[in-house]
């Protein structure tokens, strides 16, 4: 199952780092997707709006008001699910995803995979 983060950050203090980490620890095929160069875990944080195939889950850590740029983006990828980390909530970008017929979650990854609940 391959899981996108959006909002990858370079800097271990971030929630977003510390995904990535525990996705690839958790035998996750993980994709980090920000806007600094930089790596986690020994993956390349990817930048811009590439072509990806086979995302199954993404997960935002970007604010509400970023995202509306990725909208379009993030649903061409056609994932099942839309996870949205605690400050990253958006009804806007829900309802455009539930009407596409992906899931939405408002959840935090963490918990999710420490929990058994991803």
């Amino acid at each position: 199952m391959k899981t996108l983060v959006v909002g990858a950050s370079p800097n271990s203090a971030r929630y977003s780092y510390k995904a990535v980490r525990l996705l690839k620890r958790c035998n996750h095929e993980v994709v980090p997707l920000g806007i600094r160069d930089g790596e986690i875990e020994g993956l390349d944080i990817i930048k811009g709006k590439p072509d990806l195939v086979d995302i199954h889950t993404i997960t935002m850590y970007i604010a509400p008001a970023k995202q509306s740029e990725y909208y379009d983006y993030l649903l061409s990828l056609s994932p099942e699910r839309i996870i949205f980390n605690p400050g990253t909530e958006n009804a806007e970008f829900i309802n455009l995803a539930e009407v596409k017929g992906i899931e939405t979650v408002q959840n935090c990854t963490l918990v999710m995979l420490n929990s058994g609940l991803f």
